[in-house]
């Protein structure tokens, strides 16, 4: 399962390189493409904008930080994904996801020192976003699943464990 964790985030990482590359050429900065909308309201558009920040722009021109910070990471999910290359399946793929994410976004600040964002979701006033980002988010979300379900299997098999020996 390891090896198919590192074909994951390749692939996921090619994916984020790939839509970011068409946004690049496709897209003129700042133009906002409607991609759905009922009547007068609109719900999710393209945009293509820069951010040389962390999420939601914190951190702003502070790339001799977010350059080293992911790679930090990064290798960190790697030496963990490799730990628990026998374990489950769901934690295996939520760190690839995270990894994925951070590699694409780290590939634009190393070439650009900025990300390129475009996925707007117009209902609520939340930042543009990526690929990448969703990666992260959703990566996150399954490893915390993933702890949630496998520390309840072992505090059932701890009290099964327990209860045994004392009879």
């Amino acid at each position: 399962m390891f090896a198919l964790s590192l074909v994951l985030c390749a692939v996921l990482i090619v994916i984020d390189q790939v839509i970011k590359a068409v946004v690049d050429n496709h897209i003129e900065l700042g133009e906002i493409i409607e991609v759905v909308k009922f009547g007068s309201v609109k719900i999710f558009s393209l945009t293509h904008i820069r951010n040389t920040g962390a999420a939601w722009s914190i951190m702003s021109g502070k790339t001799w930080f977010l350059i080293p910070l992911p790679i930090i990471v990064c290798i960190a999910g790697f030496l963990y994904m490799y730990k628990i290359r026998n374990g489950h399946k769901l934690e295996l793929i939520s760190i690839a996801m995270i990894i994925a994410g951070g590699v694409g976004n780290l590939i634009d600040r190393i070439r650009m020192k900025e990300v390129i964002d475009y996925i707007r979701f117009e209902p609520i006033n939340f930042p543009i976003f990526n690929f990448a980002d969703i990666c992260i988010v959703v990566g996150a979300i399954f490893f915390c699943t993933s702890m949630l379900l496998y520390d309840n299997k072992n505090s059932k098999a701890n009290k099964l464990d327990t209860s045994s020996e004392a009879e």
